[in-house]
């Protein structure tokens, strides 16, 4: 078994971003939102074209891109498969069997799924990359004021999952070594995957005993706020992005009302 390691929960990694990481959860809720509300294949477009224009000032080569929403691009032909197949039939039917019908209606809302998968998801993906944890925790709890236990809790708990990758490695070694690495990949993965949890109870159940030693679990008497070693607070960057961002947001929106084509979901 691999050696069990309490993570550090106060680390912060150089070279952290300026921007707050409360103002990147911010900004997915302002661009996605609108998103959620229609079902139109324009709007989804170009609330895509911004998304990839803005990673690509902001520094994301074309490369890192890629390789960063490539698995959206395996994920949105299924759903829209799907909606091709059993979408609410309209227009001219092309096809017909059973319960599966082509149609007008069906294409399109096939094309504007599979564009809106794209258009939702990647903004979520490119600004969840490098969150760090401790920052985003210190935001929720001094400027969104959630229960410090809760959010203490759940840094602590993000923290162990960085360790998840090297203990599999570990692990797989050690059972090479003792001769019980030939099985199947089926009864190997599933073997590795239960050593994994129980590894994974063990270090939770010390590292809650340590934090609780230290005084984390405390809960503060009447009147007593708990101090934080990193004040976490809203700058002008982060006011200026919200900005920019809820522009973003209301281009697609305006764009597809003006040419007509916004639909509401379910309509």
């Amino acid at each position: 078994m691999a050696s069990e390691q309490i993570p550090s929960v106060t680390l912060i990694p150089s070279g952290a971003p300026k921007i707050n990481p409360l103002t990147r959860i911010l900004i997915m809720l302002l661009v996605t939102t609108p998103l959620l509300l229609s079902l139109d294949w324009l709007s989804a477009t170009v609330s895509l074209v911004i998304t990839i224009v803005a990673a690509l000032i902001g520094g994301v080569g074309w490369k890192k891109l890629a390789a960063t929403l490539w698995p959206l691009l395996l994920v949105a032909p299924l759903s829209g498969i799907s909606m091709l197949l059993y979408g609410a039939e309209g227009g001219e039917v092309y096809f017909e069997f059973w319960l599966m019908t082509i149609s007008d209606n069906s294409i399109e809302l096939a094309i504007a799924i599979m564009i809106r998968i794209l258009a939702v998801a990647s903004p979520v993906i490119l600004l969840a990359r490098n969150i760090d944890p401790t920052r985003l925790g210190d935001a929720l709890a001094q400027i969104v004021r959630v229960p410090d236990r809760f959010v203490i809790g759940s840094v602590a708990g993000v923290r162990m999952t960085g360790l998840f990758k090297d203990d599999w490695v570990a692990m797989n070694r050690a059972r090479r070594a003792r001769g019980l690495g030939d099985r199947g990949r089926i009864a190997h993965f599933f073997t590795m995957a239960f050593g994994l949890l129980v590894l994974a109870l063990r270090r939770g159940g010390k590292l809650a005993t340590a934090m609780e030693a230290r005084g984390f679990g405390r809960r503060p008497l009447y009147g007593e706020h708990r101090s934080w070693a990193r004040p976490s607070r809203l700058r002008t960057a982060d006011w200026l992005a919200l900005g920019l961002a809820l522009v973003c947001a209301a281009i697609p929106v305006v764009v597809a009302v003006m040419v007509g084509s916004w639909r509401w979901f379910g309509l």
